[in-house]
């Protein structure tokens, strides 16, 4: 019997299989940047024993049924919105993410998208681009204090925790809503766990590290927003689905909140001719939480030793179902 055939849906450096190479067979699509077609990823499944996919893959109760006997699909993302687990279960598909890995590289990126946001980091570099540094002015290009202030994350899990710790260095007041409390990071953290309006109220900086769900979905809408401090600033490091853009839209332009920064949207990629483009008041970047080459990296190496387990009859390291 020949080795378990494993589908990859973009081209990823050789050296990470390599150690793998003995057991398994692979074949990738042909691009890094690109995503795999629909057709190519039905006709490549058929073919394969295990998937090892991106977010960007529609796994969902169709692709089950039609690619049933996979042994498992390896997600290379902690969320997996992008997969049906249901129906991945129902047809004896061991579903698995990559969770720990990119925890400190992600709460990198989100203080990072804040420290910009509050700041107008892109703002202030496009003046100098833009050739409209004059005369300097006590106010020119002055942006919001992140010491001492108050942040509320919501979603305390790993990556929330990670984004605490970076806020206590800044010595800022943690509040956090979570679907439970999480009593560890209000011990490590002195974090104070508050109901969702509450934090809403009280943070000068809201900060979305929620999964999405039917819960999550549009949870910041108008409402929410107009809950906020008119100097609040809102950070998305998530999904975009927990966001109603327009909304997001409307608070921004008529100043119902500070700012906003971003590192992820509704429908992705997102093009210059988003209306959240058009402000200036917003950091926009292109879904960059775990990029870095070594987090990168690992995730992909989970992702290669949860497939090798399988096949080898064990469990994997990281399963969903």
């Amino acid at each position: 019997m020949g080795k378990p055939k494993i589908y990859i849906t973009r081209t990823i450096p050789e050296h990470l299989l390599e150690p793998f190479k003995d057991k398994l067979d692979f074949t990738m699509w042909t691009s890094e940047s690109k995503p795999v077609s629909k057709e190519v990823l039905y006709k490549e499944a058929k073919k394969a024993d295990g998937l090892l996919c991106l977010l960007t893959e529609k796994i969902d109760q169709a692709f089950c049924q039609h690619a049933s006997h996979l042994k498992i699909i390896a997600n290379m993302a902690v969320g997996y919105d992008n997969i049906d687990v249901e129906a991945a279960k129902n047809n004896n598909i061991i579903v698995t993410n990559t969770p720990d890995v990119l925890t400190e590289t992600t709460a990198d990126l989100t203080f990072a998208l804040l420290m910009a946001t509050a700041r107008r980091l892109i703002e202030a570099t496009n003046y100098i681009y833009n050739d409209e540094w004059g005369e300097w002015s006590p106010f020119m290009l002055a942006g919001s204090d992140i010491h001492h202030k108050t942040i509320g994350i919501v979603g305390m899990g790993r990556i929330g925790e990670a984004v605490a710790k970076r806020a206590k260095g800044f010595n800022m007041n943690i509040l956090y809503h979570n679907r439970s409390r999480n009593i560890e990071a209000e011990n490590k953290l002195h974090a104070s766990y508050v109901s969702f309006e509450e934090l809403l109220k009280e943070s000068d900086f809201v900060v979305s590290l929620v999964p999405l769900s039917e819960a999550t979905s549009d949870m910041f809408d108008m409402e929410a927003f107009q809950t906020m401090k008119p100097s609040a600033i809102f950070i998305n490091a998530s999904r975009g689905g927990v966001v109603d853009e327009a909304a997001l839209f409307e608070a921004l332009d008529k100043k119902v909140i500070r700012a906003a920064g971003l590192d992820v949207f509704k429908q992705e990629p997102i093009s210059s001719s988003h209306p959240l483009t058009k402000l200036t008041n917003v950091v926009l970047l292109p879904h960059i939480g775990s990029a870095s080459v070594a987090t990168r990296e690992n995730m992909l190496k989970l992702c290669l030793e949860n497939i090798a387990l399988v096949f080898q009859g064990k469990r994997p390291k990281t399963p969903i179902v």
